[in-house]
């Protein structure tokens, strides 16, 4: 199996990802998985897609990540992982992270802020007199 190259984002996060067939070793910017995501909830975040199709320990995974914050990034690299998944096996993978919802790139992103006000939406105290 040759590499496989996908792109996910969230927010102002982008994860390049690249599956290879391998034992299950997940690198981030050239640091390991538990080293990048010390959070126990992150790291099961970057895993769900192995989880839901039954792939853990199959493929080892090169991440470069770049931009946004730590939930940011690991929801880019799940959405990342699940798109090459689909790349390797089309039929067996789809299915079941469509219904997971892990191959809908979330599109919200932070409203920009606005002149004469604070933030997006804040206004300044209004004064009467």
């Amino acid at each position: 199996m040759e590499q496989i190259h996908a792109l996910g984002r969230r927010k102002s996060a982008v994860a390049r990802v690249y599956l290879v067939a391998g034992q299950g070793n997940v690198t981030i910017n050239d640091r390991e998985l538990t080293d990048y995501f010390k959070e126990e909830s992150l790291r099961y975040i970057v895993n769900q897609p192995f989880a839901v199709t039954g792939t853990e320990g199959q493929f080892d995974v090169k991440v470069t990540l770049v931009g946004g914050g730590t939930k940011g990034q690991a929801e880019a690299v799940r959405l990342g992982i699940s798109r090459a998944l689909c790349e390797v096996d089309k039929e067996a993978h789809r299915p079941a992270l469509k219904a997971a919802g892990f191959l809908t790139r979330d599109a919200r992103e932070v409203e920009r802020k606005k002149p004469g006000q604070p933030g997006a939406r804040r206004r300044f105290q209004f004064s009467k007199r």
